[in-house]
């Protein structure tokens, strides 16, 4: 007797990213694939986040240079709210800050831009299937074992001090908002973002804000 063999699984996606032309590019082509299913898609993480806790899809693909709340802080908030999505950056930048906040934060997978939209639905494949997946750029910079990934060479600059808490506080400052400002897209209280901005300062050896920003401009972390 003949029995139906089971249809295959449909992985659900969410695509977040500011740039509207590779956004549509990428939702797009994944359309084409039988197995994945893009089922949102923002320009921002903001507008994101709704979207993902009301559809909880299997995969969440995250640019990390935006506008607004941070990358990185959206993908601790999804952690915490949906331990079972997983996350996927995806970036024009190959920064170890970069490399490192998105491992800290316990993304599945880092994508640089220059991949082909193959890389990328095999990239969701992996990840939803509970592994991981790394462009071979960063694949170079990261050690993979039994106790998780790490960057190979840990990052032998002033940023390396920095919790990521800080390094969160320190990119806002670099966009240029004010300490009020900062609380209100951190979901922080101002003393709270007072203390971390007075703790990476001290870690830095910058005493002002204007050389504060400056230096994080120059490190890369305005990049949007």
């Amino acid at each position: 007797m003949m029995t139906a063999s089971a249809a295959p699984r449909t992985i659900s996606v969410a695509m977040i990213d500011d740039h509207a032309l590779v956004r549509s590019t990428l939702a797009s082509w994944l359309a084409s694939t039988p197995d994945i299913r893009v089922v949102a898609e923002a320009s921002s993480a903001d507008e994101g986040l709704a979207a993902i806790f009301e559809l909880k899809p299997d995969v969440v693909l995250l640019d990390i240079d935006m506008p607004g709340l941070l990358a990185f802080e959206a993908a601790r908030t999804i952690h915490v709210r949906l331990p079972d999505t997983r996350i996927l950056f995806l970036s024009a930048f190959l920064h170890d800050h970069y490399v490192e906040q998105a491992l800290a934060v316990e993304a599945s997978g880092y994508l640089t831009k220059g991949e082909p939209p193959a890389a990328l639905a095999e990239a969701i494949r992996a990840v939803a299937g509970g592994g991981v997946f790394f462009s071979p750029d960063v694949q170079a910079r990261i050690v993979i074992d039994s106790s998780g990934a790490r960057l190979a060479n840990g990052p032998q600059t002033r940023l390396s001090t920095l919790t990521p808490r800080e390094l969160e506080v320190l990119r806002y400052v670099a966009r240029g908002l004010s300490k009020k400002e900062i609380a209100q897209v951190m979901h922080l209280s101002a003393k709270t973002v007072d203390n971390h901005s007075t703790s990476l300062m001290s870690k830095l050896d910058i005493h002002d804000r204007v050389d504060l920003a400056r230096f994080a401009i120059r490190e890369g972390l305005a990049e949007a």
